[in-house]
């Protein structure tokens, strides 16, 4: 790629991404993290802030003795002494970048900082001026540019230039612009700044109103060659442009945007799952890209054209971006032909009376199960019943003390009774140890969620697990009034499943 098509990714998941709340991370996980960036082929990783804690500073520095082949950056108010520790945890460096940011709108220069325009002014070039003398790499920010008077905005970023800024990044702090707006700004800019054509200008665009990266793209073909990110779009508030929909954006639409990153692509997935691990926040299932749903398809209409040509229905290929393969998931809204092809995979061709009866036992099984696995069309093709299982006979859940218990009784699925007992760190926790003694089943818990379905008196708790267990994942759902024991249907829901994929390979070994 030339320079003037390679779009620079600057990765603020550790700086940015990190301030989202709930999402803060150890100097460790950090080093995890950047690792994964690095390897992602992210041009820019800024690690952090480091004025602003001692845990950002020994993140940056640990980080900075570690990685040598990327730009590491570090984020600074313009004030001496931000800048001096930014300088010192850089020291490390290989490829250093130091970022410091001013607020340039009137409404942040008038009740955050308190200056007029002459003194913003004064105050980017003077503190430019000291960054540059410790790096050559300076990035200088525009906090609130979008909201700032462009005939100001232009003369602030012509100090940074001036006074040896390298980067000029113009953010849309608070999600407020339009995609043609920010497309004009960044054309005017360019074209109107002294010393623009030396300099990368750069997008960095936060979610409030949904469109940071429309908004990045705009700024793209405004003129930008750097554009400032998150794994995920994590960040303040809505979060930031997210850096999975902004790459795949520009793969996918290549031939319109004529430009590309240098992003390995197939990291895309395990990156995003990386980093929710790390901070514990799950990824929603329908999210662009890395989303469980991204490459799931389910009605029936759908999956008739994928079995047809897979580009009636996806515009990439999964394994691109780090998925194994579309998913045909057989639910409610499947049809003939999808339950059809997964048979004829299993290798049991149906056709006419003998596939309307599984259809039909499919069709009952999907309105008490959300998902029918191989192991369950397999049954249904023998004409087995595929509710047989553990059931939940009772239960009772203590939390007091230091450690929690649980005691449960099962129905096991020859109706004998069995009860289990368990301690645990927490209600749940306890509950899931009495179940897996109880079925002999161990589930490594990935996720857990609960919500509420349904609204007033007629609310239940619904409980989602996703967890791993003979190198297979799986997903569980459970509904009740009673939260707990919507978990603890959720977690049979899956072993159930997980039971009936070990008995084929009993019989076999038996055989």
């Amino acid at each position: 790629m030339s320079a003037t098509d390679h779009i620079r990714i600057f990765d603020t998941t550790l700086r940015d991404g990190e301030q989202s709340p709930g999402c803060s991370m150890s100097p460790q996980q950090k080093a995890v993290m950047a690792r994964a960036l690095a390897e992602l082929g992210v041009d820019i990783i800024e690690t952090g802030f480091p004025a602003s804690s001692l845990s950002d500073r020994e993140a940056a520095a640990l980080i900075a003795r570690e990685l040598r082949e990327t730009t590491l950056c570090v984020l600074s108010r313009c004030l001496p002494g931000d800048i001096e520790a930014s300088a010192r945890v850089l020291q490390a460096a290989a490829k250093p970048r130091l970022h410091v940011f001013l607020s340039t709108s009137p409404l942040h220069r008038e009740h955050k900082l308190r200056m007029s325009k002459d003194e913003v002014l004064e105050t980017t070039a003077r503190n430019v001026a000291y960054a540059r003398s410790f790096v050559d790499d300076v990035e200088f920010s525009t906090e609130d540019g979008t909201r700032t008077e462009e005939d100001f905005l232009a003369e602030v970023i012509g100090a940074a230039i001036a006074a040896g800024a390298t980067t000029v990044n113009v953010p849309d702090t608070l999600g407020y612009t339009t995609p043609a707006e920010m497309r004009g700004l960044f054309q005017r800019l360019i074209a109107g700044v002294p010393g623009a054509e030396g300099v990368v200008f750069s997008a960095h665009c936060h979610n409030d109103l949904g469109m940071a990266v429309a908004n990045s793209l705009a700024a793209i073909e405004g003129g930008a060659r750097q554009v400032e990110c998150t794994i995920n779009g994590i960040g303040e508030r809505a979060g930031n442009c997210a850096m999975e929909e902004l790459v795949m954006a520009l793969k996918v639409r290549g031939a319109y945007f004529e430009a590309d990153t240098r992003i390995d692509t197939r990291r895309l997935v395990p990156t995003s799952q990386l980093l929710s691990r790390l901070v514990g926040m799950p990824v929603q299932r329908n999210k662009a890209i890395v989303g469980a749903n991204a490459f799931a398809h389910e009605s029936g209409i759908h999956q008739h054209g994928m079995l047809r040509h897979r580009g009636t229905y996806e515009i990439m290929n999964p394994e691109d971006v780090g998925w194994p393969s579309s998913q045909m998931v057989l639910g409610r809204h499947s049809g003939r032909a999808a339950v059809a092809h997964r048979l004829r995979a299993l290798g049991h061709p149906l056709e006419n009376e003998a596939l309307d009866r599984v259809f039909a036992d499919f069709k009952s099984l999907c309105e008490t199960q959300r998902v029918v696995d191989d192991v369950d069309l397999q049954r249904l093709m023998q004409g087995d019943r595929v509710g047989d299982g553990y059931r939940l006979a009772s239960m009772t859940v203590s939390d007091r003390g230091q450690r929690a218990s649980a005691q449960i009784e099962l129905s096991d699925p020859d109706g004998l009774r069995i009860i289990e007992s368990a301690l645990g760190d927490g209600p749940v926790d306890a509950l899931f140890a009495a179940l897996a003694a109880a079925t002999d089943v161990d589930l490594k818990l990935e996720s857990y969620q609960v919500h509420s379905v349904g609204i007033g008196n007629d609310a239940r708790g619904e409980a989602n697990l996703s967890v791993r267990c003979d190198e297979a994942e799986y997903q569980g759902t459970g509904t009740s009034k009673d939260i707990i024991e919507a978990s603890a249907l959720a977690w049979l829901d899956i072993a159930n499943r997980v039971l009936r994929t070990r008995q084929p390979q009993r019989m076999s070994a038996m055989a």
